[in-house]
């Protein structure tokens, strides 16, 4: 846990799920030289960059765009924000830190990337991702609820904030600048034109599965703004497709952390009286997987399947589970780590039945056979190449 100090209070705030071993903090410098510039607390010496001053006046609709542990959400509560997010543990930390903090929930308030945006914002902030396609989406969204007297401010560190960056909030909102660097951390203005119209978003796109992909092959894969290897098939992914496992009957298989649902989408295939679950902490990964699912098993009303964003398997009856595929990320936010993949480890061990497997693919230097043989006591190399590994672990009893 640590403390955020602001102008509208200190407050303790943690990730989601919570883990006292974590040293990643829940707020960066991005987000406290927001906050510092929305209460006018910035000193004077950029001269004329007009940083500092007066505070930003939140008596309207505030929008907080990609906020990713609630930080800013918490911090402006008062204000009665609407926090637009894509990830649902940002989302569930979210609550948490309100809860923490003993502010007002309001569910009506925390919408994810699929909801309808608010019919008009004042105040737009937008936390930038790591995703220069979301973020094109999401502006795309919201640009007809801004105005002429909209207030318009991005943040980020120097690291995530590049000429195109600014090109998108120049295109499709109107005039933008940066500020100066402070504690690595950069602001976005821009000035919202109300005769600029930069049409509907582009997303979500489409590509057809190349020859070479396996049981994948053939395959149509739509994808919503944001989700990994968007224009293209991810080549870990391609690897597991060309060596997937079979599944017979009515078997339960999950996709885990699914992305655009394609992995799940050719075991369905493969076996249409199989059950997928497709899972994932996006919303928008959700949706992809969603249409990835629909366009290739339309004319197969046997086809069934669930679609969940949520907290890796933790939500999933133990031991309901045949047989869970899995290509787990390693960042979290521009963060390296390997929390995410240890997560969904051990939620696949407790989802699957015994005789149940987790087929994992991963870079070979990430060391996943030493996690998975400690959890599952045993693990094996399903295929191999230079680049990645498949392992399967099975769950014994």
């Amino acid at each position: 846990m640590n403390r955020l100090s602001t102008s509208w209070g200190a407050y303790d705030l943690t990730r989601f799920p919570e883990d006292p071993r974590d040293t990643l903090r829940a707020w960066s410098a991005a987000d406290a030289y927001l906050l510092r510039h929305l209460a006018g607390d910035e000193d004077r010496e950029d001269g004329e960059d007009g940083e500092g001053g007066e505070p930003v006046a939140l008596d309207g609709t505030v929008a907080v765009v990609g906020d990713r542990w609630g930080a800013l959400t918490t911090a402006l509560a008062a204000h009665r924000p609407v926090q637009i997010t894509d990830s649902h543990l940002a989302r569930q930390a979210t609550l948490a830190n309100l809860a923490r903090a003993g502010l007002p929930i309001d569910g009506d308030r925390l919408l994810t990337t699929r909801d309808t945006p608010p019919e008009r914002v004042d105040v737009l902030l937008v936390r930038v991702p790591k995703s220069l396609a979301l973020l094109e989406d999401q502006l795309h969204r919201i640009a007809p609820a801004l105005h002429a007297g909209s207030v318009v401010v991005g943040t980020g560190m120097v690291t995530e904030i590049h000429t195109s960056t600014l090109e998108l909030f120049e295109r499709i909102v109107g005039p933008t600048r940066t500020s100066l660097a402070r504690q690595k951390a950069r602001l976005i203005f821009s000035t919202p034109d109300p005769e600029r119209s930069p049409g509907p978003t582009p997303w979500p796109r489409s590509y057809v599965l190349p020859g070479d992909s396996g049981a994948g092959a053939g395959l149509t894969a739509v994808n919503h703004a944001g989700i990994f290897c968007a224009e293209r098939l991810d080549i870990g992914t391609r690897f597991l497709l060309q060596h997937l496992p079979a599944s017979s009957g009515d078997a339960h298989v999950v996709d885990l952390g699914c992305g655009n649902g394609i992995l799940g989408t050719a075991a369905a295939v493969a076996n249409p009286d199989a059950r997928v679950t497709f899972v994932d902490e996006s919303y928008q990964a959700v949706a992809s997987a969603e249409a990835t699912f629909a366009a290739n098993t339309a004319r197969d009303s046997a086809a069934k399947a669930d679609f969940v964003a949520g907290d890796a398997l933790t939500a999933m009856p133990p031991k309901s589970v045949d047989l869970v595929l899995n290509n787990p990320p390693f960042h979290s936010h521009q963060a390296t780590t390997d929390a995410t993949a240890q997560r969904m480890f051990r939620g696949a061990r407790a989802a699957l039945r015994p005789g149940g497997e987790l087929w994992v693919v991963g870079n070979r230097h990430l060391g996943y056979h030493v996690r998975l043989k400690r959890l599952f006591g045993n693990v094996e190399v399903a295929a191999s190449n230079r680049k990645f590994v498949i392992l399967r672990a099975v769950r014994r009893s």
